[in-house]
């Protein structure tokens, strides 16, 4: 509780500030981009371009967990909800597709420190580029039967590529790869940039969290809300085990995975004007029944990495 509680502590100040109109939306907008674009880009690149050790498997467990997850979402929304197959993608979207900047970052350095840093840098690149792209793609082809493939491939590449988080993992990846050193003013500079990210990310979120109903079909928010916050972090821990990974990865893996949906899901939903209601209605109810999944499991792989 002692790291998940001042994390919703900040996360209910910017729903409070955004509600009582003490932060206008344009400040918000603002807030946001700088979040987005240069304080959490430049806390991923420093913590990246750190040595350390990492085996690739917290981000194999996860990411596969989450793919066979999204795939039996689609087919079970079709056949259970009767929703249509861009519907169906932006449904299992919600059920994989974690809070991973504005949430995941500022928790995992709180709950594991420096070390967790770079399985979550794996598992943030590899799920942004291939969740939201395979989302996209199912999307496109839901609505867009006739499209050509290639166009829908081509613009969903570009979309996500275009991503600042993204790109410094890359970049992180390219520089580690190639031992290129990162001079002493540079790194301070990127440290105390990305110091802004945890705090206001989760300051933001609240005030995003604000201007969302949690008003839709209650059925499809609670399967997403259980599907995203119990099954995905069982079958990860599953997988974790299965590959005899380490503990930190496992750590790291599965809190990833328990993290309540993720505003994109909302904001590809909206993108699209297919089934906003219910991503936005998931984002809120999971965020806050979070509070609870999130300090057990942190509780309990604290226990066992001390």
């Amino acid at each position: 509780m002692e790291v998940v509680l001042p994390v919703f502590a900040l996360i209910a100040l910017g729903y409070a500030a955004v509600k009582r109109k003490m932060v206008g939306d344009e400040a918000l907008k603002g807030m946001t981009l700088f979040v987005f674009g240069l304080a959490a880009p430049a806390l991923l690149f420093a913590g990246g371009t750190q040595p350390h050790e990492g085996s690739g498997g917290g981000a194999l467990a996860i990411l596969t967990a989450s793919i066979l997850m999204y795939g039996l979402v689609v087919v079970g929304a079709r056949r259970i909800f009767g929703v249509t197959l861009a519907e169906a993608a932006l449904f299992a979207l919600a059920c994989v597709f974690g809070n991973s900047v504005m949430m995941g970052v500022p928790i995992i350095v709180a709950a594991y420190g420096a070390p967790g840093v770079p399985p979550m840098l794996g598992i943030l690149a590899l799920q942004t580029m291939i969740l939201l792209g395979l989302a996209t793609i199912v999307t496109e082809v839901g609505l867009h039967a006739n499209a050509p493939w290639r166009r829908v491939l081509t613009s969903s590449a570009q979309g996500i590529l275009k991503n600042p988080v993204v790109l410094s993992v890359i970049a992180a990846f390219i520089w580690v790869t190639f031992g290129l050193p990162v001079p002493g003013v540079v790194r301070r500079t990127l440290e105390l940039l990305g110091g802004a990210a945890p705090p206001l990310a989760l300051f933001c979120l609240g005030g995003g969290l604000a201007g969302i109903s949690a008003a839709a079909a209650w059925k499809e928010t609670a399967a997403i809300v259980g599907l995203k916050l119990l099954a995905l972090p069982l079958m990860t821990w599953g997988l974790a085990l299965a590959l005899g990974i380490s503990a930190i990865d496992t750590a790291v893996a599965v809190t990833m995975a328990a993290l309540p949906t993720g505003a994109n899901a909302f904001i590809l939903a909206r993108r699209y004007a297919t089934g906003t209601d219910r991503s936005g209605a998931a984002v809120v109810v999971s965020t806050a029944i979070s509070i609870l999944t999130l300090s057990a499991l942190i509780g309990h792989f604290r226990g066992v990495l001390s």
